[in-house]
């Protein structure tokens, strides 16, 4: 046992002093942070970059309804081809030329705009907002309504509806939940599982791979055991990986919250900003509906998703590494590592694949039979522990996983006492079958 600690002492500090180590350990949070950070700034540069729209209307049915906003303020062009306005686009004139067509149907069944950089979102919702007001203002007079009638009628129309979920447990208590926030929050918590195993466990191989490759394993293996060898550089790397996720942790929380606090933003502000450029149809979202998803998230068991995650993590890593490590005794170099990796990885590209599905519906039969197949349940699980799942599922899971681990091990251990000493020839999937049955 005070071998194993050696090993994983070697194996722990030589990789957290290593350059690439201290490089991804500060950008990792870095990257994390910016997926937060950069919608925001963008959001805010969005709201106040204002807009010179060219409106090239050949139906005449629109020419008085595009009213300037504070962000976006409208030229009629009469008579002047769209070839012009394009070209007045393309010198600057103006940022954006829309087009609607001359048409013998109502509405119109088109319109197109021009610009030479992307055109957001809210802009876009804008101008179909508009058009689709005056085109039922428009049929409505047809049906012998005045305009001002019809006006009058659209705009008593209006509706917001916002659409809460209470999910009720069996004690009948109820909560507030959003299929949309723990769909987010499960497909994250999953790629990153995904991520974790591939990275740690492929950095596993990669170590007894070098090792074999160099001889220096013959050295090693003379003063402890094969078996001994493998467990220190499995344990050794995966709290390499626990150091990095609870650094990457502390810090995307520190940088998030100095961002918040150097900008001066207002986080029910910020979400709704964002939230109803996406979701409300003229742009405006109410403080009600951002209150309702502050709330949803505040009411996540974020203790139980944390604990959840390390456990599925380690033990996930666990497994993948084992195999990790049997298949870097058996090649030379990384190259050769391709034919034995693809079988393994296998079942993680199912479950990352499958987990779009499983969010969509984490209560169905093939969410339930991944989430118990221990060589899936890591990434499954952790899509379906934000919906809520019953605790003794997640003990099944856990032990099945763990018995997994050990029974891995085992076969793992008989593969890499003979593949860690074997050159010269790649074995045959023949030859370590014979090698599992050797005392």
């Amino acid at each position: 046992m005070n071998k194993i600690g050696l090993i994983i002492r070697r194996e722990y500090f030589t990789r957290v002093k290593k350059r690439s180590f201290l490089i991804m350990t500060f950008l990792g949070p870095l990257l994390i942070a910016a997926v937060y950070i950069v919608p925001i700034l963008l959001a805010m540069r969005a709201d106040n970059e204002k807009r010179t729209i060219a409106v090239i209307d050949e139906s005449h049915l629109f020419e008085q309804q595009f009213v300037n906003t504070k962000n976006l303020t409208f030229f009629r062009l009469d008579n002047i081809p769209i070839d012009t306005a394009k070209k007045m686009v393309q010198e600057g004139t103006f940022d954006i030329a829309l087009y609607i067509p001359m048409t013998e149907t109502f509405p119109p069944p088109n319109a197109v705009v021009f610009s030479e950089r992307q055109v957001p979102m809210s802009v876009e919702s804008h101008i179909k907002e508009v058009m689709k007001n005056e085109s039922h203002i428009r049929k409505l007079c047809a049906q012998g309504l005045e305009r001002e009638d019809a006006e009058e009628l659209m705009e008593s129309i209006k509706t917001s509806i916002n659409l809460s979920v209470i999910k009720m447990d069996k004690d009948g208590n109820e909560k507030k939940t959003s299929t949309e926030v723990l769909f987010i929050l499960g497909m994250v918590l999953s790629v990153m599982i995904y991520m974790f195993i591939m990275m740690f466990g492929g950095q596993v191989m990669q170590g007894v791979t070098e090792e074999k490759s160099s001889r220096i394993i013959e050295v090693i293996v003379s003063s402890v055991k094969p078996f001994q060898l493998m467990m220190g550089k499995i344990i050794g790397v995966s709290l390499v990986a626990l150091t990095q996720f609870v650094m990457w942790i502390v810090l995307t929380g520190a940088i998030y919250f100095v961002f918040t606090a150097a900008v001066g933003i207002n986080q029910p502000e910020v979400t709704g900003t964002l939230m109803s450029q996406q979701i409300s149809s003229d742009n405006i979202m109410n403080n009600e509906a951002v209150q309702n998803i502050l709330s949803i998230v505040g009411d996540i068991n974020f203790g139980v998703i944390i604990v959840s995650f390390i456990v599925f993590f380690l033990l996930g890593y666990l497994l993948y590494a084992t195999m990790f490590a049997a298949i870097g005794s058996l090649v030379e170099n990384n190259t050769d590592s391709q034919q034995f990796t693809l079988p393994v990885t296998v079942p993680l590209i199912v479950a990352i694949i499958s987990a779009i599905y499983i969010a969509n519906n984490p209560s169905s039969s093939l969410a339930i039979w991944l989430s118990m197949i221990p060589f899936t349940s890591p990434v499954v699980m952790m899509v379906r522990i934000p919906f809520g799942v019953d605790l003794w599922e997640i003990i099944l899971s856990v032990v099945i996983l763990a018995g997994t681990f050990v029974a891995m091990t085992w076969v793992a251990a008989k593969i890499y006492r003979t593949g860690i000493l074997m050159y010269g020839k790649k074995p045959t999937y023949k030859e370590i079958f014979k090698w599992l049955k050797y005392k």
